[in-house]
């Protein structure tokens, strides 16, 4: 795989953490750069992890991994999605009442299951001749990238949107779920 590949690879694995992510800066009240940074650090870390760990799985385990993660996938979005669905309608219009962070574990679960198909991808290129941890890398890296830009658009996204701003991120991570399960289950073929 030559670098183009793996730039254009890396940014493919991005795009999810980045949508999940401007519904995340979006719930936000005025998240800072700082907040920005240390989301796309989660979301980077995790999703240079998961190939790691698919290329780990290898050829052996591969079809079960793949016969799984799109359920898994969807299953972790669709919670998180329903959960800022409910507590964009709970929520006040007042934006001050928006938290300025997200909690780390939150944040963990919405990275690992945005990128399961990063490690679906790993699996995959165990069958290639690639150096796992360059690809690995420079896919955390866009993913870090996105991510961060995600919650700076997002903070501009909130006030606009008030409380709708959480629904609309909880319908996009349902939305990424349903993608992701519908893609591997071939149903728009």
């Amino acid at each position: 795989m030559n670098l183009y590949a793996t730039l254009i690879l890396a940014f493919g694995m991005s795009m999810d953490a980045f949508a999940a992510a401007i519904g995340k800066g979006a719930s936000l009240h005025r998240p800072s750069f700082k907040e920005a940074l240390r989301t796309g650090l989660i979301f980077g870390v995790i999703e240079a992890l998961t190939p790691l760990i698919g290329w780990g799985v290898g050829i052996a385990a591969s079809r079960y991994v793949m016969a799984w993660d799109h359920w898994v996938a969807f299953t972790l979005l669709f919670v998180l999605g329903a959960r800022m669905i409910v507590e964009g309608f709970r929520k006040k219009e007042a934006t001050e009442d928006a938290p300025k962070r997200h909690g780390f574990w939150l944040l963990v679960t919405t990275a690992v299951a945005t990128s399961l198909d990063a490690m679906a991808v790993g699996v995959g290129l165990a069958f290639l001749q690639v150096n796992i941890v360059t690809t690995a890398l420079a896919i955390g890296a866009s993913t870090m990238i996105m991510a961060s830009a995600g919650i700076l658009l997002g903070r501009f996204l909130g006030p606009v949107m008030g409380k709708w701003a959480e629904i609309f991120g909880g319908v996009v991570l349902i939305g990424i779920g349903t993608s992701i399960l519908v893609e591997h289950l071939g149903l728009l073929a």
